[in-house]
């Protein structure tokens, strides 16, 4: 099976490294001075699962390559529409595409330009970064990637990327249920994106602050009944078993959003918070919480500028 991944950084690179050391075909696909850097360092993978560090097969948009049997997407949202003109001469009938974007927003773009039948659900769950050289640094117990049909079948094509994603040192896994995987996944990213930014720390501070606690809860609450309204399929017990999991989070655990914001680099705040307080304006509902996060997100892009 021939595996393409759009971007070998701290999601691409690390997943895809972890098929690559378990033998399968992968191929990466990177922007030239990314290109340029890998060729000379190599990809370089550090973690409590085991280091890895390998020269993985590259190309760019302007290489004549035959199509792939599967696509990883790990692009950032703003960088989608990038990615999906990168992408266009690398797909054909048979290419199955696994978005690993946060959110929801993306999917439907994404049929909308290479058909419905080419997109499957995906999300992963990682803590993962790179470091000042390059290497991916992957700090936290779970690396886990979920897969599969959006409609629920579990298809030939899901059996066959299963096999194919089997026996790696990550976790990849098939799940039938994947669309309400991919919104509890977005329930728990908007609003541990949203504390951590807003407060700028890491969660142990957070939690340990007088009122940290409900004010992590008045944002599930908050941000779930959005998902409700929309009729999302999230569970009815999401929000408590989100809280019992913030509890064992560990003290210096950061989200993805933050480090960025750290570095001065853009963030999906569109994507995520954003997407949400127009569906929030849709049913009109009400969402202080939320609306000041964003509103400190528009200050941050703005600064940036």
């Amino acid at each position: 099976m021939r595996i393409l991944v759009l971007g070998a950084g701290g999601i691409g690179g690390y997943f895809g490294g972890r098929l690559a050391e378990s033998g399968q075909n992968v191929t990466f696909l990177v922007r030239p001075k990314r290109k340029s850097f890998i060729e000379r360092h190599g990809l370089t993978i550090h973690s409590e699962h085991g280091d890895y560090q390998f020269n993985p097969q590259l190309i760019t948009k302007e290489d004549h390559e035959a199509s792939f049997d599967v696509v990883l997407l790990s692009s950032k949202s703003y960088h989608l529409e990038q990615a999906i003109e990168d992408l266009k001469p690398f797909i054909d009938n048979t290419t199955a595409i696994i978005p690993l974007l946060n959110g929801i927003a993306h999917v439907p773009k994404l049929q909308s330009v290479f058909g419905k039948d080419k997109i499957m659900g995906g999300y992963c769950v990682i803590e993962t970064t790179l470091d000042s050289t390059g290497k991916i640094i992957q700090t936290s117990p779970f690396d886990k990637l979920y897969f599969g049909e959006l409609d629920g079948r579990t298809s030939e094509r899901a059996q066959s990327i299963a096999q194919a994603f089997s026996g790696t040192k990550a976790e990849f896994k098939l799940d039938s249920n994947i669309e309400q995987g991919m919104w509890h996944k977005y329930l728990m990213i908007t609003v541990l994106s949203s504390v951590t930014t807003l407060m700028h720390a890491p969660i142990g501070p957070i939690r340990d602050s007088e009122g940290g606690i409900n004010f992590v809860r008045s944002l599930y609450n908050e941000v779930a009944s959005i998902i409700h309204a929309h009729q999302a399929p999230l569970a009815n017990d999401i929000v408590s078993q989100y809280m019992d999991a913030f509890n064992q989070l560990s003290y210096h655990f950061k989200t993805s959003m933050q480090r960025d914001m750290e570095k001065g680099l853009n963030i999906e705040t569109d994507h995520l918070q954003g997407y949400l307080l127009n569906l929030a304006d849709t049913y009109h509902i009400d969402t202080p919480i939320l609306r000041c996060v964003y509103q400190n997100h528009k200050v941050y892009k703005e600064m940036l500028q």
